[in-house]
């Protein structure tokens, strides 16, 4: 490391109290897709039971999505909610009050999906909010955008019949949808429209990107990359990553892998670099990207697939120079070197079952699928886990869903229930 970037990141490690006034995770990892929250002046261990229960909301449905907080609303997709008709299980996208999590409407979505094992089915995708309109999508591929205020149906469109879309495997359609500036950037899969844009006000199509041969869309969401002045949108499919120029949909390249099960986590971005990690033994890898004449980028392999770095769905974070994530899925936390992919520590915590991650202020916020919350600080040197606590014992289904810190709050779905903790130090 340089001793420009070691300073920079030894000061944005310094302790700093929060101002408490930013409220703002819109989309799936956050509004830069890290899955790493700003917040600082958090709790540096929990007590006995875990931090303090702020509130407790139902209504959220069965499902793996996540939330999205902005605007003072949380929104959130699930199906067979408990506030809705009695007997009815459809999918409803749902928002609530950030400060008394108090449901302020629903919107039905559509059928819940019901193929394959019951463990994988319901909602996966979580909403994303820009300003006064938001979007979701449903397993079945139906994009939808609505009203941030009312829940009010704006436009919709299907990523299957309007785009020839397909899954690269049988678990439905998980991508939280990117806003960049006008623009709705999403992935319906598929060679003849592999990444599309949208104007997000009204759905038309701005251009579309066909990936010769490509497999189906994955479960990742799409990322934003410069490049030597080139805006790059960066996402995976089911054939692996690819780059797409933001101004024109033109496919700048592409790293095709070997088929396997289904693709969850989405990449990281660090510069020039990405990396990329598939679940099912397949691994991580870092790729570097490079100008190639005016507009062109190409990518070069920094480390091929690393077995070492494969995680199935509950994402990896960088924090510093170092990838923290589950070891597939086994609920076994992992760190590692970004560069070179070397495991730097690899021990069980409190949980057990797949474990999702987030990160604020040095620590990592892990919730694991028995529903067990550990907080581990992020250091590459040990494993240090600083507090534990079991959030619910009350559902049938695993706690697959990534939590999230904004504001000095801990948020944690489980299954119908949302719950907000308070993670401030205390002064």
């Amino acid at each position: 490391m340089n001793s420009l970037l070691l300073a920079l990141c030894l000061a944005s490690a310094a302790p700093v109290v929060n101002t408490g006034v930013a409220e703002s995770w819109p989309t799936f990892r956050g509004p830069e897709r890290t899955g790493v929250s700003p917040d600082t002046g958090l709790l540096q261990a929990w007590p006995e039971g875990g931090p303090p229960l702020v509130w407790k909301a139902k209504g959220a449905g069965r499902g793996y999505a996540s939330l999205a907080i902005a605007g003072g609303r949380i929104l959130t997709l699930g199906d067979g909610i408990s506030t809705a008709p009695e007997g009815d299980a459809s999918e409803y996208l749902t928002a609530y009050d950030v400060k008394t999590g108090k449901q302020l409407w629903k919107l039905k979505t559509g059928e819940p999906w019901t193929s394959g094992s019951p463990t994988w089915q319901s909602s996966r995708s979580t909403p994303t909010i820009d300003g006064d309109l938001s979007y979701a999508v449903t397993p079945f591929g139906d994009l939808i955008c609505c009203e941030t205020a009312t829940g009010k149906e704006v436009w919709k469109k299907s990523l299957k019949d309007d785009f020839s879309g397909k899954k690269a495997d049988g678990w439905g359609y998980s991508e939280s949808v990117l806003i960049d500036g006008d623009r709705l950037i999403c992935t319906p899969g598929g060679d003849k429209n592999t990444m599309v844009a949208l104007d997000k006000r009204t759905g038309k199509t701005i251009w579309t990107t066909s990936r010769a041969e490509d497999r189906g869309a994955a479960h990742a969401s799409i990322v934003i990359s410069s490049v030597g002045g080139t805006k790059v949108y960066v996402q995976t499919t089911g054939s692996g990553p690819m780059g797409v120029r933001a101004d024109d949909g033109k496919l700048l390249w592409t790293y095709d892998i070997e088929k396997t099960t289904a693709i969850a986590p989405t990449p990281i971005i660090r510069g020039d670099l990405v990396f990329f990690a598939a679940g099912y033994k397949r691994g991580g890898a870092l790729l570097k990207q490079v100008p190639a004449g005016k507009g062109e980028v190409k990518v070069e392999e920094i480390y091929p697939l690393n077995k070492d770095l494969a995680n199935k769905h509950g994402g990896i974070v960088l924090v510093g120079d170092y990838l923290y994530g589950d070891s597939d899925d086994q609920g076994i936390p992992f760190c590692a070197d970004l560069m070179t992919g070397e495991i730097k520590w690899k021990e069980r915590a409190s949980g057990r079952g797949s474990a999702a991650f987030t990160a604020a202020d040095g620590c990592l916020y892990v919730h694991f699928a028995d529903n067990t919350m550990s907080l581990i600080k992020a250091d590459p040197k040990e494993m240090q886990e600083v507090g534990t606590f079991k959030v619910t014992e009350d559902t049938d289904r695993p706690g697959w869903m990534h939590p999230l810190v904004v504001d000095g709050k801990l948020y944690v779905r489980e299954q119908d229930e949302i719950f907000c903790y308070d993670v401030r130090a205390k002064k």
